[in-house]
């Protein structure tokens, strides 16, 4: 029997792209002060598709409490703005011609639990994709063991490790959140 056949380093390298992806997500809360990481979450309906914003504008930071976001083309200023407002930030563009002003108002101690609840949510999206990980690879043990290429005792000992990778890949989402909260409570 070959028990080289499963790869646990792909489910490590997809838990780790979860991870990377929710660090993304968290980075894009503010603080109260104006980052250009802020926008990096808005997707743009443009050109009959949905875009990141990156693709569609440039985003600047010309002061401390200012964001100003350069949109290329003219025609999509409005899906720009909409995009902006709908995105549960509580930024307020004023559109000047192609050019968005967002003034990043002070955060109030609602304000700071909504954006506490945000973090929440996109902690659980990272924890359920870590589990569709696990999920897959626990799928592709019990295939290899049906086909015979892994003994069954080789396929619990992968299930434990695949099992433990996805209890230290949550327990990081957890400290990440926690940090995370504790600095939007703090400013």
């Amino acid at each position: 029997m070959a028990d080289e056949e499963f790869d646990m380093s792909d489910l490590k390298r997809r838990m780790q792209g979860a991870i990377s992806v929710f660090k993304n997500e968290l980075a894009s809360l503010r603080t109260g002060r104006a980052s250009a990481n802020l926008l990096d979450a808005i997707t743009v309906d443009a050109y009959g598709s949905t875009m990141p914003l990156n693709q569609v504008a440039s985003v600047s930071v010309p002061e401390s409490r200012m964001l100003s976001v350069q949109v290329w083309d003219k025609q999509m200023v409005g899906a720009v703005d909409r995009a902006i407002r709908e995105s549960n930030l509580g930024l307020n563009p004023i559109v000047d011609g192609t050019l968005l002003r967002l003034p990043i108002p002070e955060l109030n101690t609602e304000r700071r639990r909504d954006l506490v609840k945000i973090a929440h949510k996109y902690a659980e999206a990272t924890r359920v994709s870590v589990r569709h990980v696990r999920r897959d690879g626990m799928d592709e043990l019990k295939d290899l063991e049906k086909e015979g290429l892994l003994s069954e005792d080789s396929s619990r000992a992968y299930s434990e490790r695949v099992q433990k990778l996805t209890d230290e890949t949550i327990a990081e989402v957890d400290k990440l959140l926690a940090h995370k909260e504790q600095e939007i409570m703090q400013v």
